[in-house]
């Protein structure tokens, strides 16, 4: 993505034509005056009312059940961390391209100024009469788990936080086939997680769902390791992670660890460190938009 030439393609196709990704267009005929009547007043006036008496019926005469709402607050953007939430436009649009390319699925992005837990929660739940469903997008930790928490609990629709719950159930499902290919035991590899957010965090829980052992599991912020000389500092969330260890650094970590998986930043990761691994090692180099570690060097 840093390349000049595919910088300026990338930059190219999202200007070129009408501006961005997406557009909203009519499902119903709206050219006479009689469609129109319809469409809107006084027609409209019918399905407003039998609405008005069953809500469920917003199923049958609105786009709400085929109609998610992809909401952030910018952040956590992919790699590129809290460039707000204009910023996050882009790839929330991008999102909207994929619900409609692969499940034909409508999307409204919604990017919110709001970075106190309280205000975000008290906008999105407003917003429920619009949406069949919420999908949570680059919203920083520990406040996405809060917000998803209470969001879910407050909310009739179905709330889901792709950055936790999309990246943690694919990465499972890989680590499962890869497992199975490289002869190794879930509950015998050692693993190493480079990333204490969202993603991380939700990809060891579920890692540990499938079979890995706790014990066996060391995960890296910024800072380092989560040790227990660190729990002090670390929040509550990430604290479960917190393991009695000498090991510090990435390097360290990864020596004769069975599987890496990285959801931080990219260019983490060299080939020596691929090197130390145990035999048949299993790299996922998640790191968006920039990988920890590039096929080539990993190979």
């Amino acid at each position: 993505m840093r390349d000049e030439v595919r910088e300026q393609e990338v930059l190219d196709y999202h200007s070129g034509g009408r501006p961005g990704k997406l557009e909203v267009i009519p499902t119903k005929p709206c050219l006479t005056q009689r469609d129109l009547s319809i469409a809107y007043s006084p027609g409209v006036a019918h399905p407003c009312l039998r609405i008005r008496d069953d809500p469920s019926a917003a199923d049958l005469y609105t786009a709400r059940a085929n109609l998610v709402a992809v909401v952030t607050n910018g952040t956590a953007v992919l790699g590129l961390g809290n460039i707000g939430a204009l910023a996050g436009k882009p790839v929330m649009e991008g999102k909207a391209i994929l619900f409609k390319r692969f499940a034909d699925i409508d999307v409204f992005d919604l990017e919110v100024d709001a970075t106190d837990v309280d205000e975000f929660c008290r906008i999105v739940k407003a917003l429920e009469p619009t949406f069949g469903g919420v999908n949570l997008e680059d919203i920083k930790a520990p406040e996405c788990f809060e917000i998803e928490r209470r969001l879910r609990a407050e909310m009739d629709i179905p709330v889901f936080h792709d950055d936790q719950h999309g990246t943690a159930i694919i990465a499972t499902a890989g680590l499962m086939n890869s497992c199975e290919i490289q002869g190794k035991a879930l509950d015998e590899i050692r693993v190493v997680i480079s990333g204490a957010g969202a993603a991380g965090i939700s990809c060891a829980h579920m890692f540990l769902t499938a079979g890995v052992r706790p014990e066996n599991v060391l995960m890296l912020d910024s800072k380092g390791v989560l040790t227990t000389d660190r729990a002090e500092s670390i929040d509550p969330i990430r604290r479960e992670f917190a393991r009695d260890t000498k090991r510090k650094s990435l390097a360290e970590a990864l020596e004769g660890a069975d599987f890496f998986c990285g959801v931080s930043v990219g260019g983490l990761v060299d080939s020596a460190m691929v090197r130390s691994m145990a035999d048949r090692p299993i790299v996922f180099a998640l790191a968006n938009p920039d990988p920890d570690i590039s096929y080539d060097d990993a190979r």
